[in-house]
């Protein structure tokens, strides 16, 4: 928080490289620990994103590959949800044990030139909130702000599904996914 008690706002705008993977990893730079591959409900936000461990979350995206408009708010609290601007939200817990993040598209062999620092998160190490808004699933389309993430600092609690809209988004919704 400011001096002057307002909230603290950082916001990027970058173009994510993806490789035919349709999804992105928000990847914490120091601890991350892959996943042994058992669910975990307080950290999975069904269909939109997923722990794939410690440090790190993948996000779907709604191309397979190219360069990805993304745009990341980091704030000290809640920014709030844009449930006019955007078709389908969802929210799930990070554990950041550096605090220190990148974005990443899909990288086989690590590129500094490709990684987005988001370092450092607002109030350094510890558990956040993701909040991740999409449109343009169903038409496969990546436009400006068409990908927004919320990062927020806030202990842990289970995902939560704010607002589907896309016929794609539901289908990954029912059980059998």
């Amino acid at each position: 928080m400011s001096r002057d008690g307002s909230s603290a706002v950082r916001t990027k705008r970058m173009e994510v490289e993806v490789e035919d993977c349709g999804q992105v990893y928000l990847m914490d730079r120091g601890d991350y620990e892959a996943a042994d591959g058992s669910s975990d409900s307080q950290t999975h936000a069904p269909g939109l994103m997923r722990s794939e461990g410690r440090g790190l979350a993948s996000l779907n995206i709604a191309t397979q590959w190219g360069d990805i408009p993304f745009t990341v708010t980091a704030a000290d609290r809640d920014p709030g949800a844009d449930l006019d601007g955007y078709e389908d939200i969802g929210e799930m817990s990070f554990d950041a044990p550096s605090g220190e993040v990148f974005l990443v598209g899909w990288l086989m062999d690590w590129d500094d030139e490709k990684a987005h620092d988001l370092s450092p998160l607002l109030s350094g190490s510890g558990t956040y909130r993701l909040r991740y808004h999409i449109r343009g699933i169903d038409e496969e389309r990546c436009w400006v702000d068409d990908h927004y993430l919320q990062i927020w600092p806030a202990p842990l609690h289970g995902p939560a599904v704010l607002k589907t809209t896309d016929e794609a988004f539901r289908h990954l919704l029912k059980p059998e996914f």
